[in-house]
């Protein structure tokens, strides 16, 4: 674990608990925030009172940047322990919102597509799974919820590409709830928040397991992109696109991180830059 918290719970309100995110410079995900998810998850399993949960983040820049594939690699066990927040997060009675500002790739994207709702700000939000431009696939979630969500097509054109995605695309896929003007994000999510907290949590519980019976993947599932993830990253290819990362800025402030989807395609074969064709 960190030595401080990030993830900071406001549980001011009866029945409504709203949890921030800082990780500087970039929220990126790291081992230990997939531990003190857990131990969140725990936290909101064991207080009957609560009903609904709202994540958010600190920077306004990035929501979630992005899993740190070393830190990760160091330990490979972090991978299984995130499918079991992400199916803990999907089961609990307890009404998840991801209240969304910055980007939120990989990783990212996967936590706000394993929430029960999504609200993005229609200036400052992007979306991406940035995964095959570095060699891998989503491991933790996007291949089986996104099919659900946007349906196959969509879903092909996200993972494929690797591209981001602003607001308003996301909106009209279905990717995300609604986007809302960046000013109408908070009052909006909290009048939302309010109106569930004022019902039943036995009701809400109800509804929303009978719902998990049409949308949510199962373990099996996650855990089958789960297994492709560390195989892929010892390839050549991923290991050679990595490599180029390094030197353009990842993991920190940068231009890079800020239009990951963009620069993708800089990564490309260096023979297919040397010819100007591909093989």
């Amino acid at each position: 674990m960190p030595d401080h918290s990030q993830f900071n719970t406001d549980r001011t309100y009866p029945g409504r608990w709203t949890i921030t995110f800082s990780n500087p410079p970039i929220n990126m995900f790291v081992p230990a925030t997939i531990v003190e998810l857990g131990a969140l998850m725990t936290d909101i399993e064991a207080d009957p009172s609560v009903k609904v949960v709202v994540f958010q983040s600190a920077n306004p820049d990035f929501f979630v940047a992005h899993l740190d594939v070393a830190k990760a690699a160091e330990r490979p066990e972090a991978l299984g322990l995130w499918s079991d927040f992400v199916l803990r997060l999907a089961s609990t009675p307890v009404v998840s919102i991801a209240k969304i500002r910055g980007r939120t790739r990989g990783i990212g994207n996967e936590f706000v597509l394993a929430c029960d709702m999504r609200f993005a700000s229609r200036q400052s939000a992007v979306f991406g799974n940035p995964e095959v431009g570095v060699g891998l696939v989503p491991g933790g979630g996007a291949l089986e919820w996104l099919p659900r969500l946007v349906g196959r097509s969509r879903a092909l054109e996200i993972v494929l590409t690797g591209d981001d995605f602003d607001a308003d695309i996301a909106e009209r896929y279905g990717w995300v709830n609604r986007t809302l003007d960046d000013g109408d994000l908070d009052s909006f999510v909290d009048t939302l928040v309010r109106r569930l907290a004022s019902f039943d949590h036995e009701t809400l519980s109800a509804a929303k397991a009978q719902v998990n019976r049409f949308g949510t993947p199962t373990a099996s599932e996650l855990k089958s992109s789960t297994d492709l993830f560390f195989p892929l990253l010892a390839l050549p290819g991923a290991q050679s696109r990595r490599a180029k990362i390094r030197d353009l800025g990842y993991g920190v402030p940068s231009d890079f991180e800020l239009n990951f989807g963009r620069r993708l395609p800089a990564l490309g074969r260096a023979d297919d830059d040397a010819t100007g064709q591909e093989g």
